[in-house]
């Protein structure tokens, strides 16, 4: 008798702590769903993003996104933000994604490609217009030029030149006020191969699908390169964004590179820069005409469960709003996606220069037709394509037998067309 109403005791007195605890249970946040979205950014442009991500994890508790880095060779995550280089690879290995389009649907959510600028859906989306990746972070090449060296050259600073014979004429203002890099560009193949025969009206490739950038205005803009080379107008530094710092130093009077650039050209207290659209060969009937619009790309890759698919969609979803879209334009440069944030862009960002944002809409919607081959994009073409231009700025190779040379070598590796087309 006394055992069992001691142990009735016992029991009524821990009545409490386990009521306390399934309480505290119940009541204790559930685990969110990791997600993880991988890049290859560099560090300047992953700590950008990194604030993207952390508004993202901020507005909602279902899903945490991690930002990792992609190595050479890793399996897709669910999330990745694929380059401009990358982009040819990537589609060639379709199986391994998802559309962007189906897994948007699943999840319930809009996706409207028709939304998007043509400009920008270029090589992502399909004959309907369904989006298989999100062109996140787009941009077009642009003239920059330092605007302390112009004056010191006796150039207007507020005259920046248009044609590639005025770049030729401030070049040379340049060499003789003491510039040992009177002009320099970055991505070679993107800009001089890609955009420089696009807002000329020249085709990289022939009515069958084979690599033909080796036409008249191509041999002749690589020839003028060439000729600057040799007489110092011209500084090569390298086949990415390497000429990009040299400027940004104060080494350089004019550069050729990403209108994205101009973000952080703009907060750079060591250059006063000046912007311009992409010089233009004037002697080329109908120049000039609309440059491309590339970048880096959102992919989804395939393999992952319903739930984790559906963070992908919040995400996408998130990044589709006006106000990030916003921020990545004010963060990185880039061109945002939809009207709605084109307009907000236009009115909330006029407290900083817009000037590169104006101009990269000003070329991108000039007459020509939107080409969906491009070298820049073909990573084995594109290494080509700058050992050949090496050669000329070597005085190994003349152009037109360099870019014969590269041609051959291209379509010799050219992946099959069909593995490059959209889903």
């Amino acid at each position: 008798m006394i055992f069992r109403k001691t142990l009735i005791c016992f029991a009524a007195a821990m009545l409490p702590v386990y009521g306390t605890s399934a309480l505290a249970a119940a009541r204790a946040p559930v685990a969110r769903t990791p997600i993880d979205f991988s890049h290859q950014l560099d560090e300047v442009r992953a700590e950008r993003l990194e604030q993207l991500v952390e508004r993202f994890n901020s507005q909602q508790k279902d899903y945490e996104l991690r930002l990792v880095r992609r190595l050479e060779g890793d399996p897709p995550a669910l999330v990745n933000l694929v380059t401009r280089e990358e982009q040819a690879r990537f589609a060639a290995n379709r199986v391994r994604f998802r559309p962007l389009h189906e897994v948007m649907r699943e999840a319930k959510l809009p996706l409207d490609g028709g939304k998007l600028a043509p400009e920008l859906r270029v090589g992502i989306s399909d004959a309907r217009g369904r989006l298989f990746a999100l062109p996140l972070a787009l941009s077009t090449p642009v003239l920059y030029y330092n605007k302390a060296a112009f004056q010191q050259a006796g150039l207007d600073p507020e005259t920046p030149p248009k044609t590639w014979w005025e770049v030729q004429q401030a070049a040379d203002k340049l060499f003789d006020a003491g510039s040992r890099c009177p002009y320099t560009t970055s991505w070679p193949a993107w800009v001089h191969i890609d955009n420089v025969s696009a807002w000329n009206g020249a085709e990289v490739s022939d009515t069958k699908g084979r690599l033909a950038f080796n036409g008249l205005v191509q041999v002749k803009h690589i020839a003028l390169l060439s000729s600057w080379y040799k007489s110092k107008f011209f500084a090569y530094y390298g086949r990415r964004d390497e000429a990009d710092h040299r400027f940004a130093a104060g080494e350089c009077g004019m550069l050729t590179s990403s209108s994205s650039l101009y973000a952080t050209l703009r907060d750079n207290a060591t250059v006063e820069v000046g912007i311009a659209p992409l010089p233009y060969h004037d002697d080329v009937r109908g120049a000039p005409q609309q440059t491309l619009a590339d970048g880096a790309s959102l992919w989804i890759g395939g393999g992952y469960k319903a739930g984790e698919y559906k963070g992908a969609a919040r995400f996408v979803s998130f990044l589709l709003g006006a106000e990030p879209q916003v921020e990545l334009t004010r963060a990185g440069g880039f061109l945002p996606m939809t009207p709605i944030a084109r307009a907000a862009a236009r009115s909330r960002l006029l407290k900083i220069d817009t000037a590169g944002l104006d101009i990269a809409y000003q070329q991108l919607q000039g007459k020509g037709t939107l080409r969906a081959l491009r070298v820049s994009q073909i990573e084995p073409v594109r290494i080509i394509v700058e050992e050949e231009l090496e050669a000329v700025w070597a005085d190994r190779k003349p152009a037109k037998e360099a870019l014969d040379t590269a041609v051959a070598r291209g379509n010799a590796v050219l992946p099959s067309l069909k593995a490059l087309q959209p889903l």
